[in-house]
């Protein structure tokens, strides 16, 4: 299977990848045969790539690193706790937050255990999954990208579990923002902006008069947009003064914010948001974060299509397991003309060859 854009996408191909709503049912199942209305619904849904099956891409297998049930499950159980604190605020907010502690911490040990057991690196495919609003979802990724970020820097499993609850729980405050801010589709004005802001602060209040989570919690949440220069919010820290989980945080909330789905905007994908990252390393954000992010995130998933700097192209068909950026490409194109049978390249055993840009809106010849 290969990720095409949505742009390029004809009746007759084949779904190769369910897409799931947020009721765990299936929206659009695998080997469905498109057609003008599907393309119609998902052009609606604001959907922006989806997986195909053909003859170049047959064989390649896309897998996220998390279990679709175990997500499905996580991103309900969030729903519904969230769905609790809407309008909520102050005590009242952090004593409901106390009666589901015991759940939050055991969604959070699911998740710890997904990411400890499995050796490779964390694959996210939020193509593959819809949900009503994005805080729910955004809320489960950080907390996936964040378990793994920490896992990298060789923290504890206790200090991930903290670290787990305070990504999960890092935009709590946002529930105190009206929704015609909080669900705008386009850029908010500087004054709607400042009232966004204030979502830090809200959920510190919350988070710090709970009484079964650690107070580090509560800081995750107050300085997950604060910047090593001194350039975020709410109290404007720099580096010496960021606590190091909030520090995690604030990476692995940017990356996957520029990674997903967003109604007035496309989604880059994980080489390109890793590049925005890496853009800020040590100005904005924490150098040996930063690195821990590009060791422990695909680059490139598996079913991305490329352009090597030999003009080669072909598909990424597999992961490197010493490193990250540097996977094998499924050649099936040489010269502007298509191969009789592909084959397989290692840019780990040829470093002069990069992939120079990654080409969703492709289409061959023969398609």
């Amino acid at each position: 299977m290969r990720l095409i854009s949505l742009d390029v996408l004809k009746p007759g191909m084949v779904i190769a990848k369910t897409i799931w709503n947020e009721a765990g049912r299936p929206l659009l199942q695998k080997d469905v045969v498109v057609t003008e209305s599907i393309i119609n619904r998902l052009n609606q849904l604001y959907i922006k790539y989806v997986y195909i099956d053909d003859e170049i891409s047959k064989g390649i297998e896309v897998n996220e690193s998390i279990p679709v049930e175990m997500r499905l499950a996580a991103v309900n159980k969030i729903t519904e706790s969230f769905h609790q604190l809407k309008g909520v605020g102050g005590k009242k907010a952090s004593y409901i937050l106390d009666r589901q502690s015991a759940e939050i911490g055991n969604l959070v040990d699911d998740i710890l255990g997904s990411i400890l057991s499995n050796s490779e690196m964390l694959t996210v495919l939020t193509d593959s999954f819809l949900y009503d609003e994005y805080l729910y979802q955004h809320s489960f990724q950080v907390a996936l990208y964040s378990i793994a970020i920490a896992k990298e820097l060789n923290y504890s499993r206790s200090e991930l579990k903290t670290i787990g609850i305070g990504a999960l729980l890092h935009d709590v405050g946002k529930l105190q923002i009206p929704t015609s801010i909080l669900l705008k589709p386009g850029r908010l004005t500087d004054e709607e902006y400042e009232t966004m802001k204030q979502h830090t602060t809200y959920g510190f209040d919350i988070l710090r008069n709970l009484h079964t989570v650690s107070l580090l919690v509560a800081h995750c949440a107050f300085q997950h947009h604060e910047r090593l220069d001194g350039s975020g919010y709410p109290r404007g820290l720099v580096e010496r003064d960021i606590h190091p989980y909030a520090k995690i945080i604030a990476v692995a909330d940017v990356f996957d914010a520029v990674t997903s789905d967003r109604v007035y905007r496309n989604k880059m994908l994980p080489s390109q948001g890793i590049e925005l990252i890496q853009s800020g390393s040590g100005i904005t954000f924490d150098i040996e974060v930063v690195e821990a992010l590009k060791r422990s995130i695909v680059h490139y998933p598996n079913g991305t299509m490329v352009l090597l700097s030999d003009g080669r192209r072909g598909i990424i068909a597999k992961q490197s397991l010493n490193h990250s950026s540097l996977p094998f490409v499924r050649i099936f194109e040489e010269n502007g003309a298509i191969l009789k049978s592909t084959y397989m390249l290692s840019l780990e055993e040829h470093p002069h060859i990069v992939i120079e840009k990654i080409e969703t809106d492709y289409l061959t010849h023969i398609e």
